[in-house]
């Protein structure tokens, strides 16, 4: 096996300003919904599942946003591999999962659980990990 000696970067440019906003918002709003989940788990007070319901919207449509922003990246990228893909494919699940669990707190009242919970849980963790491969700027951290 030969390596190259002078590897390409993944990115042509560095996510830029609105990207890792977009990025970034996404955890803080599903974080909060997986938080509203735990407590309407504890308390059977309606609600917190309101709350988790409107959480999960703001963080669908950071998500949205920030997954055209890396869909926009991967088609700039020189190699249509490696990080830039990672990222847009992390997006794309927290994205589907998410709205998948956004249908399931529209149901009514306790029907949402455990299985909105266990959604919140997944796509939190789907939003961090896309948040962290998307913030990583290193050009062979994410190969």
């Amino acid at each position: 096996m030969s390596s190259s000696a002078t590897a390409s970067p993944a990115y042509r440019s560095h996510p830029g300003p609105l990207h890792t906003t977009l990025l970034a918002g996404t955890v803080p709003l599903f974080l909060g919904a997986l938080l509203s989940d735990i407590a309407y788990y504890n308390s059977y007070q309606i609600q917190w599942n309101n709350f988790a319901s409107w959480l999960i919207a703001g963080g669908l449509v950071f998500c949205g946003l920030a997954l055209l922003a890396a869909l926009i990246n991967l088609l700039r990228a020189q190699r249509k591999a490696g990080h830039p893909l990672t990222c847009f494919l992390l997006l794309l699940v927290t994205f589907v999962l998410g709205l998948v669990n956004a249908f399931e707190h529209a149901k009514d009242a306790w029907a949402s659980m455990p299985s909105g919970l266990v959604l919140s849980v997944i796509v939190t963790v789907l939003a961090c990990a896309s948040t962290w491969v998307g913030l990583n700027t290193r050009p062979g951290a994410a190969k």
